[in-house]
């Protein structure tokens, strides 16, 4: 059903990959997001959530330096423990503060100098852009629906994305105590397409913001375009809502592999959010960036 429109769309839906280092220890947590170009020239969309990390992973780690450069002079001092304490509550830093954060872009431009990112002021939506590259590593670019009153309930769409983070190209540096990327490793993960139906409009304001969709957007989907049979965009993954269904049982005993036992649970329903596809179209709008829309009877 979809196999033509994942291999349209994966040529310009990208991977960004992530490392992490939280403050108690040595251990790298790798993650992933997703993005995808929105023209030729270097543009594309993802979360907000997803951009602020790369926003604010200078300033996480600056504020790391500065408070283990305080930390320093109280190396011999009998109170370090007591001084430790007050400078991580000046700094904001505990056991699950991140205090590096690095970033890849995979497979999007060559050799880019600078970027440029903006943050949608309420919806979980951003646009970054790419300045002074050589070339893209992308093909083609999205083409958004053009009549939004086909996004009804029942649409059968789909969802793409790397929700499974493989890359191994990356490592603690002891004798610098940091993380680093290297050549060496795996540098690649697995794309992961997901379908499902528009089960809900999401509003906000007395205004659509949202596509809900049936099945889960998974952890590292962020990001990623929703679209139809034909590769045209209707949206993007945003998060994961959990719907409490009411089905709760409650110390129940229930017979399994021939012993009684008593069990309780407290069911869900995960579902997707997706940022809609006009406020998407309308934020493009307000930054001036150009972009591609197409009716799913004709053709692009």
């Amino acid at each position: 059903m979809f196999v033509e429109a994942i291999e349209k769309v994966d040529q310009f839906t990208r991977p960004i990959h992530f490392i992490l280092r939280y403050y108690t220890g040595s251990d790298i947590i790798p993650g992933t997001a997703t993005l995808f170009f929105v023209n030729e020239n270097g543009y594309a969309v993802t979360c907000r959530h997803v951009a602020k990390q790369i926003l604010y992973a200078n300033s996480i780690y600056e504020n790391y330096i500065k408070f283990n450069g305080e930390l320093r002079r109280f190396e011999r001092d009998p109170g370090l423990n007591t001084q430790r304490k007050l400078l991580e509550a000046k700094y904001k830093i505990n056991a699950e503060t991140p205090i590096r954060i690095l970033f890849n872009f995979v497979k999007c431009v060559s050799n880019h100098k600078s970027l440029t990112v903006h943050l949608h002021p309420s919806q979980d939506l951003a646009i970054i852009r790419f300045h002074d590259f050589e070339s893209v590593q992308y093909q083609g670019f999205a083409h958004f629906l053009k009549d939004t009153r086909m996004v009804k309930q029942g649409k059968y769409l789909c969802r793409l994305g790397y929700p499974f983070p493989e890359f191994t190209n990356y490592r603690y540096n002891k004798e610098n105590n940091d993380i680093e990327w290297i050549k060496e490793g795996r540098i690649h993960t697995p794309k992961f397409p997901i379908d499902g139906i528009v089960t809900r409009h999401i509003g906000d304001n007395n205004e659509i913001t949202g596509i809900e969709m049936s099945t889960p957007g998974l952890r590292g989907q962020s990001g990623g375009p929703l679209f139809d049979t034909k590769g045209i965009i209707y949206g993007m993954q945003s998060s994961t809502r959990h719907l409490h269904l009411g089905f709760d049982q409650i110390n129940r005993e229930v017979t399994t592999e021939g012993h009684r036992k008593r069990v309780s649970n407290y069911p869900f329903l995960n579902v997707g959010q997706c940022v809609h596809v006009d406020v998407i179209k309308q934020f493009l709008r307000e930054k001036n960036v150009s972009f591609y829309e197409a009716d799913p009877a004709g053709s692009f």
